[in-house]
């Protein structure tokens, strides 16, 4: 119960952080670069805070990694400028498909088999987010697939970088202050140059501290709790999530393509996250 609450307070972040990122770039509110620094920034301040508050003393020596902080600067920025020439739909068909291909692949390289079971359920879920995102879709621009490709991945391998976080607070908290280099980098350039807004200032402040500073350490307190295919998985259901936010936040019908899509996605989540329990039913045979 403790993993799942996390997992779903996690996409529901995820998915907010994406209606978030769409509104600011998608109005033209601020421009990609300023929105990337702004966010991960404000995701700085907030967890030094927050770390401050409630770290308890004898917690464990935790501070992430440098290698998990590129990752996390490299998601972001790619996700901003990839958003610029690709809609909401074809965006997260690539982000999420690089995402489930990274994690699979990283785990059959250090010998990690699925079973049949877990191929079905990844391979049912995957064909109910193409069916929601696809239908009317044309051959995205080259520069956003790669750049989309890339955040993908670099999500992915931060996905598996906190597989044995011991101290999921600390760790992102540490791998957000580790950005900071690339976050004055770009400042450095940008800051005299970038298209502000109060609208898109906020849009990424909210972005960065509560949608990505407070949701990626709980998702890596789920992580926990979850194989690296189920982590990988059940962030199929983000778009899923994003898609009845529209229906309540923007006043978008719910279709059937919805309904079915949803069914599609939750059954092979559902099913993979159940492998494990399946296969320790089995009798051994004699």
């Amino acid at each position: 119960m403790r993993t799942a609450l996390f997992t779903v307070l996690a996409l529901l972040a995820f998915a907010g952080n994406s209606i978030l990122c769409r509104l600011a770039l998608g109005e033209n509110a601020i421009d990609a670069a300023s929105f990337t620094w702004i966010r991960l920034l404000s995701g700085i301040l907030v967890l030094i805070v927050i770390l401050k508050i409630v770290s308890p003393v004898d917690a464990a020596a935790s501070k992430g990694s440098w290698t998990a902080s590129f990752m996390l600067f490299l998601y972001a920025i790619c996700f901003s400028f990839a958003y610029i020439s690709l809609d909401t739909g074809m965006g997260a068909l690539i982000l999420f498909a690089a995402v489930q291909i990274t994690i699979i692949l990283a785990g059959l390289l250090l010998g990690n088999r699925l079973h049949f079971i877990e191929w079905l359920g990844t391979a049912v879920a995957f064909s109910g987010f193409i069916f929601l995102v696809m239908p009317g879709l044309t051959a995205p621009p080259l520069v956003g697939f790669v750049l989309m490709s890339l955040a993908g991945g670099a999500w992915g391998f931060y996905t598996l970088a906190g597989k044995d976080s011991t101290n999921p607070l600390s760790d992102t908290t540490y791998n957000f202050i580790r950005t900071l280099p690339f976050v004055m980098i770009i400042m450095l350039f940008n800051v005299r140059d970038g298209s502000y807004s109060t609208e898109g200032v906020l849009l990424a402040i909210v972005s960065g501290g509560i949608a990505s500073g407070v949701g990626y350490t709980i998702w890596y307190m789920a992580l926990g709790g979850l194989s690296a295919v189920q982590a990988a998985v059940v962030q199929l259901f983000v778009p899923v999530i994003a898609s009845f936010g529209g229906v309540l936040f923007a006043n978008e019908v719910i279709s059937i393509r919805l309904m079915f899509s949803s069914v599609l996605i939750l059954g092979g989540i559902l099913t993979v996250i159940m492998s494990k329990h399946f296969y320790g039913l089995r009798v051994p045979k004699t």
